[in-house]
């Protein structure tokens, strides 16, 4: 099993444990458009809340590298936006974004040097903690397509777990998954929309593939998997709210009941 979903699977139970009495009753709310410095804010505060911490030093402490009193977790610079594949973009939507905003990340890192990303969305209850993943996938990423495309658009196709740098109509590859997908000089926009068109354009939410019971593109036994995993063929369901997985939306999972 990769390690990051291993351990994303752990979290979903762990971060259960935040907001246990808001949990049922946080309903999902539409995602900002945009990142701004009050939301940024909003989300480093959930992010470094004394319940959060004390979560990610059972987090961290899970695989008995260091116990949860040493951690220590922290909290080391400011929320990032994390842009997913926009289903608006493959559907062909009028002046849709290649990508849209599907949450904020947060990086931890504890005393022995682990890091992990904290995701972070706007629910009823506020801002909150829905997911915690290992690593630091969404910060190396933005830090080599700034380096890569200034100006740029970092995003995500969680359905191969495949990270781009979009601008001025071109997608250049940040991984290998993207360099298998578009090639390692990258592709025109136009030419990436047609490759997720025909990949995912018949298992959009509210196609006859998604009424099947594999909304977004995987059975619902995948869901928890899908949402750290990317694997599979789904694209992420609309804007509706974060921290629950929609099978193949490429959501977080835990922190709260649908």
């Amino acid at each position: 099993m990769n390690p990051r979903l291993a351990a994303a699977v752990v979290a979903a139970t762990a971060v259960l444990a935040l907001a246990p009495a808001q949990a049922a009753s946080a309903a999902p709310v539409p995602q900002p458009q945009n990142a701004t410095a009050e939301n940024r804010a909003d989300a480093g505060r959930a992010a470094s809340a004394p319940d959060t911490l004390a979560t990610l030093s059972r987090f961290f402490a899970r695989e008995g590298k260091v116990s949860p009193t040493s951690a220590q977790p922290r909290i080391e610079g400011g929320a990032i936006p994390v842009n997913y594949l926009s289903p608006e973009f493959v559907a062909g939507k009028a002046g849709a974004s290649v990508a849209r905003l599907e949450f904020l990340a947060s990086q931890a890192v504890s005393s022995d040097g682990q890091r992990a990303a904290l995701w972070t969305a706007r629910t009823e209850a506020g801002w909150q903690v829905v997911n915690i993943a290992t690593g630091d996938d969404e910060f190396r990423y933005a830090r080599l397509g700034a380096e890569k495309l200034p100006g740029g658009t970092v995003f995500r196709e969680p359905q191969i777990d495949a990270w781009y740098v979009a601008r001025d109509e071109r997608v250049l590859p940040l991984d290998e998954d993207a360099v298998t997908a578009v090639g390692a000089r990258g592709t025109s926009l136009a030419d990436y929309r047609t490759r997720v068109v025909k990949a995912y354009g018949d298992k959009l939410p509210g196609s006859a593939y998604g009424r099947s019971g594999k909304a977004g593109g995987f059975a619902p036994t995948e869901a928890t998997a899908a949402s750290s995993s990317g694997s599979g063929s789904g694209v992420p369901a609309p804007a509706g709210g974060a921290g629950v997985a929609t099978p193949g939306s490429g959501r977080p999972t835990g922190g709260r009941t649908p």
